[in-house]
This record gives structure tokens, sequence and C-alpha cells, in this order.
């Protein structure tokens, strides 16, 4: 009773409106950068094989046009949600076209697009449009004040998982005790000017290692803490800016960190910072809160309860597995594992057809693109697709019964590349399951 009543603790809407605003506008930019860089057409267009996660094998590319009104509608749908307008149609849109497009390749996965799906996903379920918004100007009735603390806390919870988990995942020998792989990605920014010199310096590969684990471990206490948030803050912006100057190849991760994290202020801060700008079509005082009627309230309390016990299982699903994590990646998508490794790995497959004995190398320049290429040959669940999918094709193309065959050697954090599959199983003949890969070789590494 003590915690649901704190949950319903009525505080300013400011955290939710500021929220969805920048959130909205961020996930605009994003969508035209991915459209001014040509992205669209070489993600989703050019390649002639998608690389679907299992159970979502009906999630396809819509063809050129098609692509490009889809990745429009996320865009003017974002634009929506920032402005207030028709929210909870636009606040569904912009999760199912941007959920959609990420599932359509699991080359494409990288952790801040899921990290927005699910955000957008609870979006849909918020209030974020009773004030400071198009809706309320169109609607005056559905003006709001005040929220329960739930739906703010929600958001601030979904972040401190992210950051959590990330921190947990580098509580690993590689990362704190060897260093790696900072140690092997740091020289490559010995270009930069004052500290380019350092980059060679093993010290400070540790030094990123271990800050950059306290960090996400413990951000979010900061940040919860009144007296501490200021400074924690601070910390956000310049961690996330060293990220995405040290690292740009991972993309708008380190904007939407810090974009995000501006929730965990105070709703008296956020308010009197809203205050500042004039809301359309309100000028006058109103202390109304939003509440759900008892039953749905109780009900959706539940749902939450829920989901977030989904977000901390799913991260540790890898637990359930044998074998080192970063070998098999088994349980390590959806799990909040940001930049840990450096893996490498070429793959060549041959089809055989059984009843001639007649031996096929397939060129696998035929099929992929040269990042499905790379991001497949590390990856055991992608080569099991990719060798379903040769299998398809060498049969159309007469054989009888095509066998797959993939010798793919792996190179993880430094170390020598050693073989990865077992090159004698037929991979067209094992099936797409949750169960441990057996035709991967373990891992056995060199002795120092």
């Amino acid at each position: 009773m003590v915690i649901n009543h704190c949950f319903q603790k009525p505080v300013s809407i400011a955290p939710l409106v500021i929220f969805r605003v920048l959130f909205g506008l961020m996930m605009f930019a994003g969508i035209m950068r991915f459209w001014l860089n040509g992205w669209i057409t070489d993600l989703y267009v050019t390649p002639r094989f998608y690389f679907n996660y299992w159970g979502f094998e009906w999630v396809h590319p819509l063809g050129g046009t098609g692509m490009h009104l889809l990745f429009l509608l996320a865009g003017v749908s974002a634009l929506g949600m920032a402005a207030g307008l028709l929210y909870r149609i636009t606040a569904v849109v912009f999760f199912l076209s941007f959920t959609y497009i990420e599932m359509i390749d699991a080359t494409n996965y990288l952790n801040h697009y899921y990290f927005i799906s699910l955000v957008g996903f609870l979006m849909i379920w918020l209030p974020a449009n009773r004030y400071f918004s198009i809706d309320v100007k169109i609607w005056p009735d559905l003006r709001r004040d005040m929220v329960p603390l739930w739906t703010v806390g929600i958001i601030r919870l979904q972040i401190a998982v992210v950051y959590f988990f990330a921190g947990l995942a580098k509580l690993s020998p590689d990362w704190l005790l060897d260093a790696t792989p900072m140690k092997i990605w740091l020289p490559a920014k010995s270009h930069l000017p004052l500290i380019g010199g350092l980059m060679y310096k093993s010290w400070v590969a540790y030094f990123f290692s271990w800050f950059g684990a306290l960090y996400d471990l413990f951000i979010t206490f900061f940040l919860v803490n009144r007296k501490t948030r200021p400074i924690a803050y601070v910390f956000v912006i310049g961690f996330h800016l060293a990220t995405a100057l040290f690292f740009p190849g991972i993309g708008m991760f380190p904007y939407v960190m810090i974009i995000c994290s501006f929730i965990f202020f105070s709703s008296s801060a956020q308010q009197k910072l809203l205050n500042r700008i004039k809301s359309p079509g309100q000028t006058t005082s109103d202390h109304s809160v939003y509440q759900l009627p008892a039953r749905v309230n109780s009900m959706f309390m539940v749902a939450l309860g829920f989901y977030f016990c989904v977000q901390l299982i799913v991260p540790l699903r890898f637990l359930a597995y044998p074998g080192q994590l970063f070998w098999y990646e088994e349980g390590y998508r959806f799990s909040w594992r940001v930049m840990l490794m450096e893996k490498s790995g070429n793959t060549f497959f041959y089809v055989k057809e059984p009843s001639t004995g007649k031996i096929y190398e397939v060129n696998n320049n035929e099929f992929l693109t040269p990042l499905q290429d790379k991001m497949m040959s590390t990856q055991p669940d992608l080569i099991l697709r990719y060798a379903h999918y040769l299998a398809s094709v060498y049969k159309q193309r007469g054989l009888k019964d095509p066998a797959v065959y993939a010798e793919c050697y792996v190179a993880l954090n430094g170390e020598r590349s050693r073989p990865f599959t077992n090159p004698t199983i037929d991979l067209s003949r094992q099936p797409f399951s949750w169960r441990h890969y057996t035709w991967i070789l373990p891992l056995v590494k060199d002795e120092k």
C-alpha cells in the first residue's frame, strides 16, 4: 500500500512533456539522418537477402518507394509526438513503424534502436499530451497539470535498467583485468590533438574500462539523488560526448542517453523551465490531476510489473547457456552490452549435392552486402539463417537436397583467429531454436 501510494503521488506533468518534445524531435532528426545519408537504400533496399529475427520471418522490406514512405511515416509521427498532435495515434504509428524497420534485418541491430522501441512503446500509454500540446489547444478539457509519479517513473526506470545492465556486463575479466577491447581501440585515436599520444598508454585503457563500468553501475543513483543530480548530469554529458568522439560508429546512442537522462531532474525544476515557454492556448492555472479509474489503474500496475520483470530477465538469459558469452553470443542481444568486445570473422560456405558429390563454394558477395557479411561471420544465429537461405537458393538452381557447410574463423578481443564452426555439420538441417548451438566449436584461449 505504501509503495502504491508513492507511485500515485501527484507531480507536475512537466518532465513528461519535456521528454515528449525532446524525444520526438530527436527521433525526427535521427530518421532524417538516415534519409540524407542514403542509408535507407543501403540497408533496406539494396540487399538481396535479409536476416530476419527468429519468429518474425513475416517482416520484410517494402521496396524502395515503400521503405522511404515508411521512414517518412516514422518521421512525421515523431514530429506529431513532439507537438502533441493526435498524440495517441502518432505514438502508436511511431512505435510500429520504427520497430518494423528495425526488425527487417538483424545485422542492423544496435542497442539504442531497441531502447527507442521500448520507450516508444511506453510513450503510447502515458498522458504526455495533456499539457503544452496541440491536442490541448484543440480539446482544452484534456489538460492536466499533474500526473501520478509512476508516469514519469517508468521512463526513469527504463533508463536505469539500461545503465545498470550495461555496467553489470562490464564486470568481466577481459574488461577490468585486461582492459580489452580498449587496448585495441584506443590506439586508433592517436591522431587526436593534445591527448592522442596517451592512447598507447596501458593505464589509459584501464582508466576508460574502469570508469565506464563505475559510471554505468552508479550514474542512475546519483541522478536520482537531488543533491548529486546536477554534477551527475554534467558527467552524463561529458561521458557520452567523449564516447561520441572516440567511437563515432556507435551512432546516436550518446545523444539519446544525454537527452533521455534529462527526465531525472525534478518535476518542479522542469516546471520552471516549461513556464519560461509560452504554452499555446494555456493561460489559466489548473492543478487537476490525471487519474485512471481504480480498476484500470490496478490492471495497469500489474502490466507494468510484468513488463519490468521481463526487462530484468531478458538481459540475464545468457546464464541459461553454457560456454563463453562473447564467443557463442547466446543471449547477447537485447541485454545492453554496449561495445564490450572486438570480434571479427571470415566465413566460407560450401554447398554439396549428396547425390552427385559435387561441391560449390559460395561467393558471399553475390548475396550479402559487406556489412551483412561482416556481422553474419561472428554471430551463430545469423550464420544459421544464411545457411538455410543458401539451401533454398541452390535448390531453386536445380540441386537435389543441397547440404550447406560453413568453415568459419573468428578472432575475439585481440587473440588469434580460431575455428568457429564445425565444418562437418550440415547447417541447413540445423533447426532454429533457443537451444545451445552445438555446432559452434568451444573457445580455447591462449595460455598467458
